[in-house]
Formats: structure tokens, C-alpha cells, sequence
């Protein structure tokens, strides 16, 4: 009976967490997106689009709370799926900010990076007790790691961007960016994989023994 209690306890301090971050990053998202467009940074148009990806990682973990370990390895597996395409679309975009060949606007990039970079180290704090839990809590936790480096890095490339008066600085962290997002989401696959192999010999294992 206490394990039950704790359990449900558990899975509603996860829910409660979740729909904290899914907020955060989705107003982040809108912000990051129109100011990405307004000053025509490829980095912050990245960043933005990886609080998109975050945004739907915290809405598939908000679904697999309390789930089994098949449905909550399925719901990884799309996380990771979601992730890689949106990292595949930033690669995308920058190939089109470079022929079009505008500068970025610094001011923009770096006041909004901040502002994503507080969202993000709030985030990170609020799921840092879950990042050993299971591979749908751990993706979200991952995803806020990840947010933080990139903040800092489209700070350090407005500052580069301004220094040199060039459009590169801002090409190459939205590169980093995109692939740490690529990188991530074949990391969440690889994991999600290997927990349905795991709920499938499990299902088959019980079936067995429920025969015998």
C-alpha cells in the first residue's frame, strides 16, 4: 500500500514538474522564434527551435507518467524522432541564412538568449532530482543540459558577430547547436530501443511463465 502511495506521489510530482517546463519553454519557443526572425539570427532561430523539441519532449514525458515501460519506451522513441527532425530542419535554415547573407542583429540575440538562458537553468534545477529516473524523465532533464550550453553559446556568438562584423560566428553556433540536438535525439533513440527490447522480453517472460 505505501509503495502504491508513493508511486502515485511520485508520478504527480512528475506531472506537476513537467507542465511547469512544457510552459516555460513553450512561451520561450514563441519568443526565441519572432525575435530570431526580427534580428535574422540562424543561432537564436536554432534555439528557438530546440525549445520547440523541448517543448514536445516535456508534452510525450507528461503522457508516458505512470505508464508502462512499453508505452514509456514508444513515447522516448518519439521524443527522440521529434528531436532529430527539428534538429534536421535547423540545418535547413542555416544553409538559407547563408545565401540570403544578412548579419544578425546583436542586441536582439543577446538579450533573448539570456532570457532563455535563466527559462533554462530554472528548468534544469526543477528536473535535476530526475535525472536518473526513466527514459522519458532523463530525456527531459538532457534537454535542459543541452538548452543551457546553447544559451551561452548564441550569448558568445552575438558578442563574436558584433566584434567581427560578421554573419559566421552566428552560422557556427546554430551548426553546434543543431547538432547537439541531432546528437541527443540518437542518444534518446538508442535508449528508447533498448527499453522496448527490454518491456518485450519482460511481456514474453511472463507469458511464458503464466503458461507453465
Amino acid at each position: 500500500m505505501s509503495d502504491c502511495c508513493g508511486t502515485e506521489a511520485r508520478n504527480r510530482q512528475e506531472r506537476i514538474l513537467l507542465w511547469i517546463v512544457l510552459v516555460l519553454n513553450g512561451v520561450m519557443f514563441f519568443v526565441e522564434f519572432i525575435a530570431a526572425w526580427l534580428a535574422h539570427s540562424s543561432g537564436l532561430m536554432a534555439d528557438s527551435l530546440d525549445m520547440l523539441a523541448d517543448t514536445l519532449v516535456y508534452a510525450v514525458s507528461l503522457y508516458a507518467v505512470g505508464k508502462g515501460l512499453s508505452l514509456k519506451a514508444k513515447a522516448a522513441f518519439l521524443n527522440g524522432s521529434l528531436q532529430m527532425i527539428l534538429g534536421i530542419g535547423v540545418f535547413i535554415h542555416i544553409a538559407w541564412r547563408i545565401w540570403e547573407g544578412s548579419t544578425p542583429s546583436t542586441h536582439i540575440m543577446g538579450w533573448i538568449a539570456g532570457l532563455a538562458l535563466l527559462v533554462n537553468v530554472s528548468c534544469f534545477a526543477l528536473l535535476y532530482r530526475f535525472r536518473s529516473g526513466d527514459v522519458n524523465m532523463r530525456a527531459s532533464w538532457i534537454c535542459s543540459r543541452n538548452d543551457m550550453l546553447a544559451n551561452a553559446g548564441v550569448i558568445l556568438a552575438a558578442g563574436l558577430v558584433q566584434y567581427w562584423s560578421s554573419p559566421w560566428p552566428d552560422y557556427v553556433i546554430a551548426v553546434i547547436i543543431a547538432g547537439i540536438v541531432v546528437r541527443s535525439s540518437y542518444g534518446v533513440l538508442v535508449q528508447a530501443r533498448a527499453s522496448l527490447k527490454q518491456a518485450i522480453e519482460e511481456k514474453a517472460g511472463t507469458a511464458s511463465f503464466n503458461q507453465s
